[in-house]
């Protein structure tokens, strides 16, 4: 029998993460970087996702592994970030070989945190750059930083009963299995504790001294959404198990059932939900043991985005009722 033990993200073998950010605009982005290609998938549920190059992990698809992951702000404009992304591999020699060309597969999501401060700056190639730079620390942060620089949760009712939330990340280890998530939580739904009805951060009363229950505010005021597609959590799941392109693909479907179990409501028409999966091992595992740990530490991992971000730009955040 295996006992489940938590240990740090960055001891995954075949990963590195790193961040970049720009506090004053509240936004930046957050960067995967595979020691070598790593197979992967990815599960899409919410309705408005900004993302690049995701008909890559289609398991018909050729493609048999990426270099990097983005997750970034920006909604659609943070995607330039992977331009550095690429040109950082590109220089080192990491990508496909065509011709005489090396060309670096990066796939990536980003959230909409262009109504946190003013939109004005977002992620670019620099910033994609700089956070590859960063990944070479290989540093496990949660909260306040890179892609969950500008992260906010509780919007449907708009940015002014709106609470801060961030980045968060987990890892546990079974036997030689490791299974860990990242996590950047930007939900137009509440964050709960993983499997209860404990509220950890979301819609706050108008006053601000409480928080309410989106959900029933939905049924209660029936509003106009207030924030149509501006609301996403994006991540990614890193193991070091051996899976093909298909089980990576059920491993992050599986992992997305994390979302359901802490935040709500969750994967509606104003979100762009997406989780990557990642293997870059050679541990004998199966996609279910897999992809019911994932959805463990994902759960784990929307958790500290939320208990770990810090109150700023004027929203409060869930230590501010600690």
């Amino acid at each position: 029998m295996h006992h489940l033990t938590e240990i740090r993200l960055s001891d995954i073998p075949g990963f590195r993460i790193g961040h970049a950010q720009d506090e004053a605009h509240a936004t930046g982005c957050t960067v995967i970087v595979c020691e070598e290609k790593a197979v992967c998938g990815v599960d899409v549920r919410g309705g408005g996702p900004a993302s690049r190059e995701t008909p890559l992990l289609n398991p018909l698809m050729t493609c048999d592994g990426v270099h990097a992951v983005l997750l970034g702000g920006g909604s659609a404009y943070g995607l330039d970030a992977a331009g550095g992304v690429m040109r950082y591999l590109e220089q080192r020699g990491r990508g496909v070989q065509v011709g005489d060309a090396i060309v670096p597969l990066v796939v990536g999501s980003c959230i909409f945190d262009l109504g946190c401060v003013d939109g004005s700056v977002r992620p670019d190639a620099a910033m994609g750059y700089a956070a590859c730079v960063d990944s070479e620390r290989n540093e496990t942060r949660c909260g306040n930083v890179g892609a969950g620089m500008g992260a906010t949760v509780g919007k449907l009712l708009g940015n002014d009963t709106a609470m801060k939330a961030g980045l968060g990340c987990c890892a546990v280890q079974a036997g030689d299995l490791q299974v860990g998530a990242i996590v950047v939580v930007n939900a137009v739904g509440d964050v709960y504790a993983l499997d209860s009805r404990r509220e950890l951060a979301g819609l706050l009363t108008p006053d601000g001294a409480a928080m309410r229950d989106t959900e029933q505010a939905m049924l209660e005021l029936m509003p106009p959404a207030s924030g149509r597609s501006a609301n996403t959590t994006i991540g990614a799941i890193l193991t070091n198990a051996r899976l093909d392109k298909a089980q990576t693909a059920k491993v992050a479907a599986m992992a997305s059932n994390g979302l359901a179990r802490t935040i709500r409501p969750v994967n509606t028409s104003m979100d762009g939900d997406s989780i990557y999966a990642l293997a870059a091992g050679r541990v004998p595992a199966g996609p279910d043991i897999v992809g019911t740990l994932a959805a463990r530490v994902l759960g784990m991992a929307i958790e500290r985005a939320v208990l770990e971000a810090e109150p700023i730009y004027g929203y409060k955040a869930a230590r501010s009722f600690l």
